[in-house]
């Protein structure tokens, strides 16, 4: 058509607009424009390093703050800006001298700046922000700037300066804690703890980062171990919130750029607690005081520090990029993990010790998650067992290692009797660990409760059909019946909960419904369809016992003779099962009373009538 040509147009930006975004929803607290306006003031004594020959030798950054005034003022003796760089950096949004310092390569390991938001994130708590500053490529001459908004803003000619900058905001009212100079001390000597340069809150003689962290340290390398321990577990008690550590762990993958400390917790964990903490600094700043995901999904009893300038931030600053680095960072921290525990098992036995007992449970699931820690461990973590906890070859008995898979119950009646340990195979990795370690170590596991288990503890023998019934219906409580020969020989019977049936009940409820997904669910219910759940738990008869084989042998002869010692065996069956977990299952109530009832009855038919009076 005539007259259609393209236009090549400029695309406006909505300040006001982006304002929101960055005080809503990109920064997650106001404290980050504390920290940015803190990392601005280091950028630019790193440049002014670079590009000054009269910079100082003790450049420092001064915070200070006036809760009356609702001010808060940030000082450096960094480069200064003159009138055009103004214009240039500090008035344009996504535009920095830093990003141009860093892609001439200059200083690029230590430059912190990286998408010209960091000056904007002021306008998100402060009310006003005024500038002074005097470059020192015009030492005589000072500027003044001064905005309410980021939008419009005046500069105007000002007494010149010490070379450097003031950067004073006037807070909102309801960010007015932020001028306490206690509170900037707390928050910056965290934010800050790796800064090279010293940060100053108001008049304090002392910076918040007065030392370097331990592995910067350059005379690291000729202290006594217990020394470099000692300062190691001070530097990581400033950061571990919740609990002492017990030792630290360092962290070294120069190929990854990649330093810092790992520590324990001297504090106690179940298998799923998940106390992990760890804190990134890039290029000496905080970015995540919350990066638990870079530490082993194991290792919840672990706390650390770590520092890279491969690690790239998003664009908040708040949280970290999973790329490359990120991954490589997790292995990294995987293996200092790693190594550390076995180094520390080998050269520092008494803190070995107590993170054994106070993370026994943590350390059994994270054995199984990778070759060396289970050798590291196998010997080391204890199992819990009807006899107390015990390291795995204290199980093994005779070549065979005996899993309960439920609490209590008829496990451990049946091998208090025989004298032998059961592990608690529903505690937090219990079953799988057991599994490794016979596999690596030898012995028969011999989980009960299930099918397979329990074929191997009772010996199953064929009866007549009519003695089966006929014993079903003396003893059983609805349990499928199987006549055996089971060790001691003087248990009479026992009812062993069917684990399998109770999967498959529990997997095939409404309530499995609500939370499994339907392609897990169709999976699961594949897997249960082969299980016979139609009988909570079998009764094993054991025809080694007297009792038994005298009680079949009167009820061949006379049924009704045999009734009373097969109801006294019911009733013993009964009582041994009345804390067992299928005894409740279904809405049951326990028969711990009809069984002592039964038992009281039983006996009074045993002894003779009472004379008459």
């Amino acid at each position: 058509m005539e007259g259609d040509y393209a236009q090549l147009r400029t695309a406006g930006v909505d300040l006001g607009g982006l304002m929101t975004v960055l005080g809503q929803h990109l920064y997650s607290t106001p404290l980050v424009a504390l920290r940015e306006l803190v990392q601005n003031a280091h950028d630019t004594i790193v440049r002014r390093r670079l590009e000054d020959a009269q910079a100082p030798a003790a450049p420092r950054i001064t915070v200070s703050g006036d809760l009356a005034a609702r001010t808060v003022r940030v000082t450096d003796t960094g480069t200064g800006l003159t009138d055009a760089e103004i214009h240039q950096y500090l008035a344009t949004v996504g535009v920095g001298y830093t990003r141009g310092l860093r892609q001439s390569g200059a200083g690029e390991d230590e430059l912190i700046g990286m998408f010209g938001l960091g000056f904007l994130s002021a306008f998100v708590i402060a009310e006003r922000v005024t500038v002074h500053t005097t470059s020192y490529q015009q030492p005589g001459r000072g500027w003044r700037y001064q905005s309410s908004n980021g939008e419009q803003y005046s500069l105007t000619p000002a007494p010149a300066r010490e070379v450097g900058t003031v950067v004073e905001l006037l807070l909102r009212p309801e960010h007015a804690r932020l001028a306490g100079e206690d509170y900037l001390a707390r928050v910056l000597g965290r934010y800050c703890a790796l800064l090279r340069v010293p940060i100053y809150i108001g008049s304090a003689a002392e910076p918040v980062n007065p030392e370097p962290p331990p592995w910067r340290d350059p005379d690291a390398g000729n202290e006594h171990p217990v020394q470099a321990r000692k300062r190691q577990l001070r530097f990581a008690s400033r950061f571990e919130s919740q609990f002492e550590p017990i030792c630290a762990l360092p962290v070294a993958a120069p190929e990854h750029d990649l330093r810092g400390l790992l520590w324990v917790q001297d504090g106690g964990t179940y298998g799923n607690s998940d106390n992990r903490n760890l804190s990134v600094f890039v290029r000496g700043m905080l970015l995540d005081d919350d990066a638990r995901e870079l530490l082993p999904s194991w290792a919840g009893f672990a706390g650390g520090v770590i520092e890279s300038s491969r690690l790239m931030p998003t664009a908040s600053r708040e949280d970290l990029q999973r790329n490359d680095a990120y991954r490589a960072a997790q292995h990294a921290i995987a293996e200092a993990l790693i190594t550390g525990l076995a180094s520390l098992a080998r050269e520092q036995p008494e803190a070995w010790r107590r993170i054994l007992a106070r993370h026994n449970e943590a350390l059994l699931g994270a054995a199984l998650c990778d070759a060396r820690l289970f050798e590291l461990l196998a010997g080391e973590v204890r199992i819990p067992s009807s006899h107390g906890e015990l390291r795995a070859g204290a199980l093994r008995r005779d070549g065979v290692i005996h899993v309960g898979l439920g609490g209590g119950g008829f496990e451990d009646m049946l091998f208090r009797m025989l004298g032998v340990p059961v592990a608690r195979g529903d505690r937090y990795a219990v079953l799988p660990f057991l599994r490794q370690w016979a596999q690596r170590h030898g012995g028969r596991l011999i989980e009960i409760g299930t099918e397979q288990g329990n074929r191997q503890l009772f010996t199953e023998q064929p009866l007549p059909a009519e003695e089966v019934e006929w014993l079903r219906e003396a003893l059983g409580d609805g349990e499928r019946l199987v006549p055996a020969r089971f060790a001691p020989a003087e248990l009479p019977l026992m009812a062993v909960p069917d684990r399998e049936a109770e999967l498959k009940r529990r997997l095939e409820s409404d309530e499995a419904d609500k939370r499994i997904s339907m392609t897990a669910l169709r999976l699961v219910r594949g897997f249960t369809a082969g299980i016979d759940g139609s009988a909570p738990a079998r009764l094993y008869v054991n025809l080694d016992n007297p009792a038994v084989a005298a009680l079949l042998a009167t009820a061949r002869r006379d049924p009704a003779a045999a009734a009373p010692a097969a109801r006294l065996l019911r009733a013993v069956k009964q009582l041994m099962d009345s804390h067992s977990e299928h005894s409740e299952a279904d809405g049951q109530e326990p028969r711990l009373n009809g069984a002592l009832a039964a038992i009281g009855e039983s006996a009074l038919r045993l002894l003779p009538p009472a004379p008459e009076s």
